[in-house]
């Protein structure tokens, strides 16, 4: 399964569990918030790490700038396009 799809899935999983969504959110509040959002992923059944969610943001960012204009000086700067775990939280808020 990739990333995306993992992700999801967890985010489907978090919206019916108002515990697991509490855990996830309360992972802000953490020093390594990525980890131990991937440590509780990977406890529910979906294992994760912190590299997957950094090149997961990446791959994204990248195919954006590539669609855009030719993905030359000309695209545009998207803040915060490239942090999976934020839009992550944003969506399950």
């Amino acid at each position: 399964m990739m990333i995306t799809e993992m992700l999801d899935r967890l985010l489907d999983m978090a919206k019916h569990d108002a515990d697991l969504k509490e855990r996830l959110l309360n992972t802000r509040q953490s020093d390594n918030p990525v980890a131990d959002f991937c440590a509780i992923a990977t406890e529910v059944g979906l294992p994760m790490t912190v590299m997957d969610i950094v090149n997961q943001g990446e791959e994204f960012y990248a195919e954006i700038k590539r669609s855009t204009n030719g993905g030359g000086e000309n695209s545009p700067d998207l803040d915060y396009q490239n942090d999976e775990y934020s839009i992550f939280i944003q969506r399950l808020r």
